[in-house]
């Protein structure tokens, strides 16, 4: 259907229209970045175990290395979500990428514990500022029957990154030395730099709203609906609500309160778990009695589970119109990682009992930032999933120390697993609380006031 209008709302013609070979390009290269990222987050938890050896220290002491790295995670993505909102998602994605290059590369130069510490620290700023932006500019290229499938497929590059990191590892540490899983997650994030800024397209409702680039909204706007008729003289708008700037305020206003808060309990409680399980999993099931290379094939299994878990999850989202099954996913969380700690040594209990793990953690978290980038309007959409994630970040920090004291306090692994598990039942509660919440916490509906970008 052609429109022929002397205004273009460029957002009701995303979210009604087809999905076409662009925007699918849009969501893999955003994928591709976050399978960077999972790799680069993960390989620390590979390469622990060995360091721990090299070094003459015990596993304890990397309970301050992977909280420095998460750490980094919250300030990047607390400080590149508002950059993002004020300067293009493109520009922060870029940035978010440079620093995971340079500082994996500086991790294989590390000699102790303190200075892998201050690496992981700058690593981290990339990674946690990477996701943000790959969430936000995915979920504004899809149309609204689409949104929390296409967030879900971008984010399912982060447990693949995971995952490949896993059997890479298993293969590479033992040939070439642990410093050559750095070598591979340093180098590819700085090959991708120039790729990403010949291909990576601007958000076309970020260039709307901030009334950049008309002329570039226009060659964004005829790839993504080609049939719909634009003009010298077309104004381009967007209708949802959007304040004037970026301020952190807007996160708690226009009825957006409680959203806010149940979302940033549920980040929390699940980022504090599954943060948890890829730092500490390989250690523990060493510990349990596994070599090294099974525990790193099962830790690349929980990150499988995640992928399929994303795509599940991510589907019921979008034919359900609503976040309800993520309460049940954080429920099955709590089973399954509990399953863990009783499954000692036992193989087959191990397996089924990692991978559904991963299914229900790793694919609630990933889907949550669906409903993030539902809660929140184009202004602040970046900061929005930003600032929720760098909430979680704080659960995240939190996992890894409670593993140390856990660790420390000689606790047995079947009740250090049901500890662990505990904050997925606060998740449980507050996705219901969310998803009982009244309608005025929804993303506020049709405004009347329209943010434009003349031609």
């Amino acid at each position: 259907m052609t429109q022929c209008t002397a205004v273009i709302e460029v957002d009701t013609t995303i979210d009604k229209g087809r999905w076409t070979s662009f925007q699918t390009a849009t969501v893999l290269i955003c994928g591709l970045v976050t399978l960077i990222d999972g790799f680069d987050a993960q390989s620390i938890g590979f390469v622990a175990p060995v360091l721990a050896k090299h070094w003459g220290v015990g596993p304890a002491a990397f309970g301050p290395v992977f909280s420095a790295s998460l750490v980094g995670m919250m300030i990047g993505a607390l400080s590149l979500g508002p950059i993002a909102d004020r300067f293009g998602r493109k520009v922060a994605a870029i940035l978010a990428i440079t620093f995971i290059g340079i500082f994996t590369l500086a991790s294989a130069k590390c000699t102790s514990v303190e200075s892998l510490m201050v690496v992981r620290l700058l690593t981290g700023i990339g990674l946690g500022g990477a996701l943000p932006n790959c969430v936000a500019l995915s979920g504004e290229y899809a149309p609204a029957r689409w949104r929390a499938t296409a967030i879900g497929a971008m984010f399912c590059g982060f447990p693949l990154g995971a995952m490949l990191g896993g059997l890479l590892s298993a293969r590479i540490i033992p040939a070439f030395g642990w410093e050559s899983v750095f070598y591979v997650g340093g180098s590819i994030p700085l090959i991708l730099i120039p790729i990403l800024a010949a291909i990576l397209p601007e958000s076309i409702r970020y260039l709307v709203v901030r009334r950049k680039e008309p002329k570039r909204i226009l060659n964004l706007l005829r790839k993504i609906a080609p049939e719909v008729q634009a003009t010298e003289s077309s104004t381009f708008a967007v209708r949802e609500h959007t304040g004037a700037g970026v301020a952190i305020s807007e996160l708690f206003s226009h009825g957006r309160l409680v959203g806010t808060l149940m979302l940033w309990i549920s980040v929390f409680a699940n980022i504090l778990l599954y943060y948890f399980l890829i730092n500490w999993l390989p250690l523990l099931l060493q510990q349990a009695g596994l070599s090294l290379s099974n525990a790193i094939l099962l830790t690349a299994l929980l990150n499988f589970g995640g992928i399929v878990g994303t795509i599940v999850f991510a589907r019921s989202l979008d034919r359900a119109g609503n976040s309800r099954i993520l309460t049940w996913a954080f429920l099955g969380c709590t089973v399954f990682t509990v399953m863990l700690g009783y499954a000692g040594a036992n193989v087959p209990m191990l397996v089924v009992a990692v991978f559904l793990a991963g299914f229900c953690a790793n694919g609630a978290l990933n889907n949550l930032s669906a409903v993030a980038a539902n809660l929140y309007p184009t202004n602040v959409r970046a900061t929005g999933i930003g600032w929720a994630l760098g909430f979680g970040r704080v659960g995240s920090i939190m996992g890894p120390m409670i593993g140390t004291w856990l660790l420390l306090a000689k606790v047995e692994l079947a009740h250090l697993f049901t500890i662990i598990a505990i904050p997925s039942l606060f998740a449980a509660v507050a996705m219901y609380v969310l998803n009982m919440r009244s309608p005025e916490t929804e993303t506020p509906p049709v405004s009347d006031t329209v943010r434009t970008a003349d031609i």
